[in-house]
């Protein structure tokens, strides 16, 4: 009964805890590193890409040209993370978690390289060409790590483990940000050393990764390896015996004979995964769309408009970046005891409510002399927020709310939504700002509201829940007793109070 009682509440062993460190060290910083890294020395890459275009013609590049290759070096991130995206169901299916993400090294240490010699070469395209293949890793690795930790975990430690990608993406851009101060690395000399420095995670990563386990349920359902799949979690749990969790990855591979393999069309089709699809799509979109982006684009502004001097607002920025550094550990340690519909609540009327105040206090910065400062405010309240449930919440949800088979394909499109999303608004926001002002945040502050109605109706709470009891909840929602046949004997099986949610 000891052991019983020991594997339905999983530890974190340190085989567990080094798997999860290396994954999202490896490749979650990398992506918040990257979103970063090119703010800080903007004007003195600007200033290169000038130089270069007069080293070869003779004559100044003109203004609209380099706003153009700027736009291209930033935008070319979000694009590459789309196409990065598309290339998940493959590579995961193929390599499985593990080997996707040791492959995914490849798009971080030659454009580190790239972008650590672009100055020597006098070649700005060599950073565009880069920024597009750290984009391609930032896609994959947003994807895979979520889905490696989320089915290495036990399910007592689903959701902690599930949060430490995003709080890693949240280091990521706080170092950076450090990295990027005038005195360290955002200089003349010193911007391709900070740009050529993401490859240095993916170098550990490389040499450190191949010594943990690849993810049992990969190793059980897909490659049919049974004595691999229980070596592994023997490994990750620190015990013999794992008769209990084998028995469950096994009802989800009985449960899944009978779907088959899910492509991402099939997925669009199937009534049995309606609701799972759709809450992805509104949480993955409403994560990108709520203005997290556009928050950060306009703090300088209100920095500034506070009267912060322009050489302290790089302090400030990191300060900024530290709360959300904070907040996220926080959310590590209350995603299992608060539940993860509760923190997307929370979360997103937080936003809500800051969009709203931030409004008001940028159409009235001019006219009452404090309004700055209820600003500056804003930006960390919202901050916070987003750090403590649209940031970390989603991704955490694919691997919960759907099955191994439908798995890839649907961290395909959340993916696709995500990093499509992401691209969307750093195009049209300027034009927004131009357009709207400070009443832009209105248009934030709504889509805030309708994704916190959204979760409030359809999301159902998965913490302390197996894969095949949530699927089993969704499956209530669709309308559909069957979802898959020989199903209905674990329908039964459930407590009547989970089937009632």
């Amino acid at each position: 009964m000891e052991e019983k009682n020991q594997e339905e509440t999983g530890e974190l062993t340190l085989v567990l805890a080094l798997a999860t460190l290396i994954a999202a060290f490896g490749s979650s910083f990398q992506y918040g590193y990257n979103v970063a890294a090119v703010n800080s020395p903007s004007e003195f890459m600007q200033q290169f890409y000038n130089d270069t275009y007069y080293d070869r013609n003779e004559e100044n590049i003109e203004s609209f040209t380099l706003t153009l290759l700027w736009s291209l070096t930033v935008s070319m991130f979000p694009f590459g993370g789309f196409i990065g995206s598309l290339m998940v169901g493959t590579l995961v299916n193929k390599l499985g978690r593990k080997g996707a993400l040791l492959f995914n090294n490849i798009f971080s240490i030659l454009p580190a390289i790239l972008m650590g010699c672009s100055q020597i070469a006098q070649s700005f395209e060599l950073i565009i060409i880069s920024r597009l293949l750290v984009g391609i890793c930032a896609g994959i690795s947003s994807n895979v790590v979520p889905m490696y930790l989320g089915e290495l975990a036990p399910k007592n430690l689903r959701g902690a483990l599930g949060v430490v990608p995003q709080l890693f993406i949240t280091v990521g851009i706080l170092v950076a940000q450090l990295f990027g101060l005038r005195s360290l690395l955002a200089n003349e000399d010193g911007w391709p050393v900070l740009l050529g420095l993401t490859g240095v995670p993916a170098g550990l990563q490389l040499l450190l990764l191949p010594f943990f386990p690849e993810s049992p349920r990969y190793l059980l359902i897909q490659k049919k390896d049974e004595a691999a799949a229980e070596r592994a979690l023997q490994t990750l749990r620190g015990w013999k015996d794992v008769h209990l969790e084998m028995e469950e990855i096994r009802k989800e591979d009985e449960a899944e004979k009978a779907a088959g393999f899910i492509s991402v069309w099939k997925l669009f089709t199937m009534q049995s995964l309606r609701w799972q699809l759709i809450s992805m799509i509104v949480l993955m979109a409403g994560q990108q769309l709520s203005g997290v982006n556009a928050i950060y684009y306009y703090a300088d502004q209100i920095y500034l408009s506070a009267g912060v001097k322009s050489d302290d607002v790089q302090y400030v920025t990191a300060g900024t970046g530290a709360v959300n550094v904070f907040m996220t550990i926080l959310t590590i340690f209350v995603v299992e005891l608060w539940g993860r519909r509760f923190l997307l609540l929370v979360g997103f009327s937080t936003c809500l409510i800051a969009c709203l105040v931030l409004t008001a206090a940028l159409a009235l910065q001019n006219t009452i002399s404090w309004m700055p400062y209820i600003s500056i405010v804003c930006v960390i309240v919202y901050v916070i927020g987003h750090a403590l449930g649209p940031s970390p919440i989603p991704a955490l949800l694919i691997t919960e709310i759907f099955l191994q088979s439908s798995r890839p394909a649907a961290y395909m499109i959340g993916g696709s939504v995500h990093w499509l999303s992401n691209f969307t608004v750093g195009l049209i926001f300027p034009f927004i700002q131009m357009g709207l002002g400070p009443y832009s945040f209105i248009i934030f502050a709504t889509i805030c509201l309708l994704t916190t109605i959204y979760i409030f109706m359809v999301v159902p709470e998965t913490k302390g829940r197996t894969f095949i009891e949530i699927n089993q909840i969704f499956t209530m929602k669709n309308k559909v007793s069957d979802v898959y046949p020989k199903k209905e004997e674990e329908l039964g099986a459930l407590p009547h109070a989970i089937l009632e949610q």
